[in-house]
């Protein structure tokens, strides 16, 4: 009886050891693939033009639109956002870089259904476009009936059989490059940007003076408006915000590079370009590798960085330049 317990208690701890072992080389693999998820894409060099012996007004910024698209969904691990099982359930870093994108991908493909490819407020909207746009609307977290990434492939499709009317010169194809229809797609930008800014400095702010109804004597709120404002970002939501906002400078990158090209008579006229040079550089200063294992939330005079308050700092000095170029294509 002795011998046969000796063996069983050998067994089981035999048992226990394969257990560890496996546990932990399964653990070291969801860690590495954990990792590999995480990179955040390269920047690519956008377009100007689909014959580099002509450009065709509109095509950059189509182009653009569809790779950026095509870049959310093929990168590293792929879309991440609505994925259910290990590591991508565990891993919000890239899912909040996603959403960033996802953002500025909604705000231009509305901004081209609604202006750049129409004349007026009166005329008709493009199909491929408006159905396209349409397309990222979906939740971006279905992970199925439908999936958040077939509707998204089912839009670039769409902005790609308009992009490819823009090369084939339809007459029926439109894309206007105006002052006015690139205001629209700023004043979507400026607001973005300085919800994120806010949003970002709020890791070390508590509360804040509530100014929502400042500077009109008349103003009025559905509900009671209370003096200050708890504001303060929590702390397991600050890399949140951070990586959000590293996709929104991502995707901004591209779409500034190719607002030069499509509307470089615009910005020549308004002697303009040194403002869109100036927004690129602020984003691409933002977008530098993050040479930390955690975002950090030191307090402003502390001991560790606060890595939301240097993302902050360079979105709001491109918001800046964002609004000093709104004002420049305002003027006459």
């Amino acid at each position: 009886m002795k011998e046969r317990s000796a063996k069983n208690i050998l067994a089981t701890r035999r048992w226990a050891k394969v257990s560890l072992w496996s546990t932990l080389a399964v653990l070291l693999f969801l860690t590495v693939v954990g990792i590999y998820f995480s990179r955040e894409p390269d920047i690519f060099w956008v377009n100007h033009s689909a014959d580099p012996e002509s450009a065709i007004v509109g095509v950059s910024t189509t182009d653009t639109l569809i790779r950026v698209a095509e870049t959310l969904l093929d990168k590293q691990g792929g879309y991440l956002t609505n994925d259910k099982l290990p590591p991508s359930v565990f891993l919000d870093n890239i899912p909040s870089w996603e959403y960033g994108v996802v953002t500025q991908v909604r705000d231009l493909g509305r901004v081209m259904r609604d202006d750049y490819t129409r004349s007026q407020s009166q005329s008709k909207e493009d199909i491929d476009v408006a159905d396209g746009a349409t397309q990222f609307f979906i939740n971006n977290d279905s992970w199925m009936f439908p999936a958040t990434e077939s509707e998204y492939r089912s839009g670039i499709a769409s902005f790609i059989d308009y992009r490819q009317r823009l090369i084939d010169g339809d007459q029926d194809t439109q894309f206007y490059a105006r002052a006015d229809n690139l205001r629209e797609w700023l004043s979507q930008v400026e607001k973005r940007l300085g919800s994120l800014t806010r949003r970002l400095g709020n890791s070390v702010v508590a509360d804040r003076i509530n100014e929502d109804l400042a500077g009109d004597a008349s103003a009025e709120a559905a509900a009671a408006q209370p003096d200050t404002v708890n504001v303060r970002t929590g702390w397991f939501q600050v890399d949140n915000v951070f990586f959000e906002a590293r996709g929104t400078a991502w995707a901004l990158v591209h779409f500034f590079r190719a607002a030069e090209f499509d509307f470089t008579k615009v910005l020549a006229d308004k002697n303009a370009e040194a403002s869109v040079r100036q927004i690129i550089r602020e984003l691409e200063a933002s977008l530098e590798p993050l040479r930390s294992p955690m975002i950090l939330n030191g307090g402003g005079y502390g001991l560790f960085a606060n890595h939301s308050l240097v993302m902050a700092n360079y979105l709001a000095r491109a918001n800046a330049a964002v609004i000093n170029l709104r004002e420049l294509l305002d003027q006459g």
